[in-house]
């Protein structure tokens, strides 16, 4: 068992730390680089990035999704924006200003190395992404055009109307399938990453299913890139598409794999409330809204009026109230909060009174309807065509729900996860946004680790390799996951029970949203780790999966990754329940300020929770990596 973390964070001033890596770090010359095969995992913002890129290195790159295409991966889904500190509007901001606010907006739970390198970074990002092609919204002169976004007094964020990550994404897939063109990189779709597997402690290779035919079958490869986002869906609920999963990160972390602050929750303010018990998914409306839109609720807890019918005097704008310096673009945590307290006070809006107002009159009066109109366009018609309301003339109805996940696998500062030779790019793993992140921060995270971090740092791990051979699939390392693999799958066929698979996942994302969610307490942790184990025997014996193994199966695809989502709810009630802190999305009711603001113990928490599989869910070993605070006082966040 691993009993320390070695971050590897280079020595030196933070502004000189990456240049100086990139310097220090081993390199395989272009003609070695054709004889290393690396396995990406995962086909949205970073792994297609990061395939794209090392393809065009001259490695040989095999990239597998669960998709039909690689277009179909949850980053197209993202949708105000992506931060860089180019400073287009002149407005005073720099590298070193996205690196304070990224590390404040993260409650000061993240690594400075990591956050100034994704600054710095963030500037090479939008210079690629135009080059292919991204659709930039664009000034009158034809400059860049960047707006404001949560956690920030700056407009740094770019955007392509409401659809920055497909815009993003296509491109990203543009050079991806450039490499496939090229016979660099292999695609392999409807696949799904069952296991990783090790040999003499290091990954060489994974175990996958077909989604199609059922086959189970092996690939190996020099390295392992997991790309293969976040875990929200652990909630049922949420805004992540159906088919997201932990399920990758899982079995990696089962395999030798720290999980790092799996408790690090995002819930996100401005979401479409549920409209009933049946509902199987919640839908995002962008955070760029909170630009132009006023958030309010009645003054009044028995105010049924019609939101046109109250006038401003009995309304409450309580992010412009209690946060004036920042208002309605406080981050989402502390919004989420604020909304929360505003519902459960009895003022909640809406046929099932859980939501709040998002109002647009004030911009329409002051910017026009044809300037909102074409800032917002797609994102109104969205809302109209879910709820059958015009937000030009009544207002929006919104609500937080799970979102982002900050905790994943932990990586050192190479993004090497504690399996050598196995890396985490992207959401899934946990370095750059700490405790809640920033509003457009991921998808600048996801390119930078694929396009601008991974190339550089892949290679220092490579060059010990140089002239091996890949492990053959037919060594027993391989025949051994394999057998497990399978024997899983006939488990969960054979289970025979009276209860679908969907049904367990509704009950547990309801105890996780209970006692997990967007607020925590020790006796509600410590239920729902009484609870969660008792329905984890009952899923077991009593789920029913329909079909064969042998075609087409979304049953039983879903029952892994439910089996996947009991364990790991564990792991973030153990990882919640041991940190006697609020912080960011981690809000503990314990421990809050007069004012119900999160209430930070830097002395005994600032440090990263990594935990070690054992056998058990429910007793992980912990591990810490101490944070270090060189260039940032430790400050109690205020946005007031």
């Amino acid at each position: 068992m691993t009993t320390t973390l070695e971050s590897k964070v280079p020595s030196g001033p933070l502004a000189d730390k990456w240049e100086n890596h990139k310097f220090s770090v081993r390199l395989v010359n272009p003609n070695n680089k054709r004889k290393f095969k690396i396995i990406i995992v995962g086909s949205g913002l970073a792994g297609a990035s990061a395939a794209a890129t090392l393809g065009e290195l001259g490695y040989n790159v095999e990239v597998f999704t669960f998709h039909d295409t690689p277009r179909r991966a949850h980053s197209i889904a993202a949708q105000g924006g992506i931060n860089a500190a180019k400073n287009y509007h002149n407005d005073g901001d720099s590298v070193y200003r996205l690196f304070y606010d990224t590390i404040k907006g993260g409650d000061y739970r993240s690594r400075e190395a990591n956050v100034h390198r994704l600054a710095e970074v963030s500037l090479n990002i939008i210079d690629q992404a135009t080059a292919q092609g991204v659709p930039f919204a664009r000034e009158y002169g034809g400059l860049l055009d960047n707006r404001s976004f949560g956690g920030a007094q700056v407009s740094r964020t770019f955007y392509a109307r409401g659809a920055t990550g497909q815009q993003l994404l296509l491109g990203a897939y543009s050079a991806l399938m450039r490499q496939v063109e090229t016979g660099k990189v292999k695609l392999h779709t409807r696949i799904e990453m069952l296991d990783v597997v090790k040999k003499d402690g290091r990954a060489v290779g994974i175990v996958t299913r077909d989604l199609v035919t059922g086959e189970v079958k092996s690939h190996s490869a020099h390295a392992v890139v997991l790309a293969t986002g976040g875990y929200s869906n652990a909630y049922f609920l949420s805004t992540n598409a159906m088919a997201c999963n932990v399920s990758a990160i899982w079995r990696a972390h089962r395999q030798g794999a720290a999980f790092a602050n799996p408790c690090y929750t995002q819930i996100h303010p401005t979401c479409i409330p549920a409209s009933d018990e049946f509902q199987s998914k919640l839908t995002l409306m962008s955070e760029s809204l909170r630009n132009d839109g006023r958030i309010w609720v009645p003054k009044s807890a028995d105010d049924k009026r019609g939101p046109n019918e109250i006038p401003p005097e009995d309304r409450d704008y309580y992010l412009e109230r209690m946060y004036p310096a920042f208002g309605n673009l406080v981050p989402r945590d502390v919004a989420s909060r604020a909304s929360k307290r505003m519902v459960d006070s009895g003022k909640g809006v809406g046929p099932l009174e859980n939501g709040v107002y998002l109002d647009f009159q004030s911009a329409i009066e002051r910017e026009g309807k044809d300037v909102i109109e074409d800032r917002y366009s797609n994102l109104f018609e969205m809302y109209n065509r879910i709820t059958d309301e015009n937000p030009y003339k009544v207002p929006m109805r919104i609500y937080p729900a799970p979102h982002y996940t900050m905790g994943g696998l932990w990586v050192d500062y190479n993004l090497m996860t504690t399996v050598p030779g196995l890396y985490a790019i992207g959401e899934a793993n946990f370095s750059d946004h700490g405790a809640n992140r920033l509003g457009a921060s991921a998808l600048m995270q996801g390119l930078a680790d694929g396009y601008f971090v991974l190339p550089y740092t892949i290679g220092d791990y490579l060059a010990d390799y140089l002239g091996d051979s890949v492990v053959p699939t037919d060594d027993p390392v391989f025949n051994e996951v394999e057998d497990a693999v399978s024997g899983r799958v006939d488990g969960y066929l054979s289970a025979n029970g009276t209860r679908s698979v969907d049904w367990f996942h509704k009950e547990l994302g309801k105890i996780m949203l209970d006692q997990c969610g967007m607020s925590r307490s020790e006796s509600g942790l410590q239920k729902a780790l009484s609870d969660i184990p008792a329905l984890y025997e009952e899923f077991q014996s009593d789920m029913r999966v329909l079909g064969t193994n042998e075609s087409m199966n979304q049953s039983l695809e879903k029952a892994g990754r439910v089996d996947d989502f009991f364990e790991l709810a564990q792991a973030m009630c153990v990882d919640a329940l041991a940190r006697d802190e609020s912080c960011g999305g981690h809000f503990r009711e314990e421990f809050q300020t007069d004012e119900g603001e999160a209430l930070r113990d830097d002395e005994n928490f600032a440090h990263v929770a990594s935990w070690f599989w054992t056998g058990d869910a429910g007793n992980p070993e912990l591990v810490k990596e101490e944070l270090e605070f060189e260039n940032v006082a430790l400050t109690t966040r205020s946005y007031k």
